[in-house]
């Protein structure tokens, strides 16, 4: 979950998926993806394929910690990193994998009033999810849930200082 500082406040930095990936095709996501063997953990994948994704050199990102694994529907198990992106990084899309990428502040997410709570059959199951709804973007799915995570956690360290 990569956090970037513009004008003096924080900004959560998603991705947009190319319609044609069999995975989540068209979905709003962070830059991320499936572990490789040479990848030494969580870490090391977020940094990796960010660089791939998005072209964010390793040095540019402060990785703070890590939220709670995910299960999610195609079967994986996601384990988000937390990290702050420096404010003069610059980004290469790798156009096959990523339409586009842009920023969220992070207030929007704050504020209680644009999350909402759904539910979802899937294979014959009620699957509750997340979802946001930012300028014409939907953020649903794993994405919304981690971002929900992470605000719960800020919400709890904010009442418990």
């Amino acid at each position: 979950m990569p956090l970037i500082e513009r004008e003096s406040r924080l900004s959560v930095l998603l991705t947009q998926r190319t319609e044609h990936l069999d995975d989540h095709p068209g979905q709003i996501s962070f830059p991320g993806g499936r572990a490789e063997p040479a990848d030494a953990g969580p870490r090391q994948t977020a940094l990796r394929e960010a660089r791939e994704e998005i072209g964010l050199a390793d040095e540019l990102v402060s990785v703070v910690g890590y939220l709670d694994a995910l299960a999610v529907v195609t079967g994986f198990v996601v384990t988000p990193v937390v990290g702050f992106v420096a404010a003069d990084a610059e980004f290469t899309v790798d156009p096959f994998e990523v339409a586009e990428i842009f920023e969220v502040p992070l207030e929007f997410f704050m504020d209680d009033m644009n999350h909402r709570l759904g539910e979802r059959n899937v294979n014959g199951y009620t699957l509750p999810f997340s979802e946001y709804h930012f300028e014409h973007r939907r953020i649903w799915g794993a994405t919304a849930k981690i971002i929900s995570d992470f605000i719960k956690t800020m919400k709890n360290k904010e009442i418990s200082n």
